[in-house]
């Protein structure tokens, strides 16, 4: 299933699994909003040392989507959590979703989570969660039409 090419209107993209040399660009998309430009720094040891956590850990996918003849237009960050409750699920975490504002509207957002959905259920996950910002109008729009819902409340704290 990987490497997918999507073909959305008169452009095509190309979704595979990230390498070292997209780290950069995928910060670049990481800070291309209000708050992703708060939240991401410079540090590219830091950024170095978390891919290759990433890259070691078998459940966990971190995708980018690149236009044909371009370079880097979406990412996103799967993670499939095996569990006890119900019933022993596994459930797929979509995390880190980022569009470059070039290819939004374009229908890629839904062409990748369609594809994360699928790249779940090949894998044993029957449920999918994320986590976006309640500020994130857009985004919490999007994941409606998408199908998802608000049925928990989220909670974080900063360590």
């Amino acid at each position: 299933m990987i490497p997918s090419r999507f073909v959305l209107g008169d452009s095509s993209y190309v979704l595979r699994r990230a390498s070292r040399a997209d780290i950069r660009g995928i910060v670049e998309l990481l800070r291309d909003d209000r708050l992703g430009a708060t939240r991401e720094s410079t540090d590219w040891p830091r950024y170095e040392a978390a891919f290759a956590d990433i890259a070691r850990d078998p459940n966990q996918f971190l995708a980018v989507i690149e236009a044909v003849g371009g370079g880097l237009v979406g990412t996103m960050q799967l993670t499939l959590i095996p569990g006890l409750s119900r019933g022993g699920a596994c459930r797929l975490q979509i995390e880190a979703v980022r569009i470059a504002a070039s290819a939004r509207g374009s229908g890629l957002g839904t062409a990748m989570i369609e594809w994360a959905h699928e790249y779940g259920r090949e894998r044993g996950a029957t449920l999918a969660q994320l986590t976006t910002d309640r500020t994130r109008a857009d985004a919490l729009r999007f994941y409606r039409t998408v199908g998802y819902s608000t049925s928990h409340e989220g909670l974080k704290r900063n360590l």
